[in-house]
């Protein structure tokens, strides 16, 4: 039986648009349409996959979105900009008195839009906060820490946060630095980590692999998916310059996004003969690819704790790989690696300690790390999460004042 009010998700990125948001944002707008009326505002055209249409799911209303290349900022800007006024006049038309509106944190204005909109509808809105801003560009170095462009985004936060009915945080790392501004209290903030899409099993290192086929090293260091501000593609690559003389190790990459620009650049500049590149994976063969690599690199800029958490991560631990990660030691994946002994955490900035973290690697016991990592990929289950989203949904429809009252 549906409750009177309904639940309203606000995404820019939805089905069918492939990326790691449009999955998360369609698993938890399903799971509520098994018992909510919901309703998606979706900046991605498209025909959506057969498995979300028909009877109890989700209603979809594409809001007219067009996303140049990241590399574009300006227009991407002014995209982003156009997306997110349009959405707020769709929930101004969508939402009533006691619903709720889930949104995330891409583009970073759509949040401000839907706390806006849920407060003049007299609805709850909730955000889950993949990345926070304008932090996130302060690390990328974009912004700088006491500019006027930082100060006005971290007084609108303030106004947001207190406008926000719930945060849902997908890592520990973030409650301090959401607890740094005014309009935010810890009852607010909500844990919820994000999942593994894959199974969590063991797979083998086979020679008949097609992405590890043509390469005779006998340990391939992979990295993949998008490489955004925060990601540091130079790291990476100085360490592949430092191990271009260890015939055994070799470098798989596949992405996109700015920092694979970064690295094809290097590459067509250096030419190293232990670096090569795969066109970006679908997700028919991301199995397949993630079981080509001996072990996994996800390299951040510094500062990335409480600001950005990397929902890669969980893939990589539930095919059985270990993983070195470039940030510091209280950001979540890192306590996570360091909790489960799932690989090595390596300092920002530094190559040659991270191209000793993969000489180590290439000597360790993979049989029980990778043990160790599908145990640890199991704890994050999406039926476990997606339990906690309708859970706090219920308690957002049956309570309008559950910030105050928790």
């Amino acid at each position: 039986m549906q409750s009177q009010g309904k639940i309203v998700v606000a995404s820019q990125h939805y089905p069918p648009d492939p990326s790691t948001t449009a999955a998360i944002m369609a698993e938890i707008a399903c799971r509520l349409a098994e018992s909510h009326e919901v309703v998606v505002l979706s900046g991605s055209p498209g025909a959506l996959p057969a498995a979300q249409t028909g009877p109890g799911r989700p209603r979809v209303v594409a809001i007219k979105n067009r996303m140049p290349g990241k590399a574009a900022l300006v227009r991407r800007g002014m995209s982003e900009l156009l997306f997110v006024a349009r959405t707020f006049f769709a929930l101004m038309r969508e939402l009533r008195r006691g619903d709720v509106v889930l949104t995330v944190t891409a583009p970073f204005m759509l949040p401000y839009a839907v706390a806006a909109a849920a407060r003049l509808k007299g609805a709850r809105s909730a955000l889950i906060m993949h990345d926070l801003f304008p932090d996130v560009l302060v690390m990328a170095g974009l912004l700088k820490p006491g500019s006027i462009v930082t100060r006005t985004m971290r007084a609108a936060n303030s106004l947001m946060f207190r406008a926000l009915n719930a945060v849902i945080t997908i890592g520990r790392d973030a409650e301090g630095p959401l607890l740094s501004y005014s309009g935010m209290t810890r009852n607010k903030i909500r844990f919820i980590p994000n999942w593994a899409t894959l199974v969590p099993a063991p797979r083998p290192l086979t020679s008949d692999n097609p992405f590890r086929r043509t390469l005779s090293a006998r340990f391939v260091v992979g990295l993949s998916g998008n490489l955004g501000f925060t990601h540091d593609p130079e790291i990476v690559f100085e360490a592949a310059r430092l191990l271009k003389d260890e015939a055994d190790i070799h470098f798989l990459l596949s992405g996109w996004g700015i920092g694979f620009e970064r690295l094809k650049q290097l590459q067509a500049a250096a030419n190293l003969s232990n670096v090569s590149f795969v066109a970006r994976v679908e997700d028919a063969e991301l199995e397949a690819f993630l079981a080509s690599a001996n072990l996994w690199i996800i390299p951040y800029r510094k500062d990335v704790a409480g600001v950005s958490v990397p929902s890669r991560f969980y893939n990589l631990l539930a095919v059985g790989r270990p993983v070195v990660l470039v940030s510091e030691p209280e950001a979540e994946a890192a306590l996570t690696v360091v909790e489960n002994g799932l690989g090595w955490v390596v300092t920002p900035g530094r190559a040659d300690r991270l191209a000793e973290a993969i000489r180590a690697a290439s000597r360790s016991d993979a049989a029980a790390m990778a043990e160790r990592a599908v145990k640890a990929a199991s704890r994050f289950d999406r039926t476990v999460a997606m339990s906690a989203y309708a859970g706090l949904i219920d308690e957002l429809l049956r309570n309008p004042d559950l910030a105050e009252q928790r």
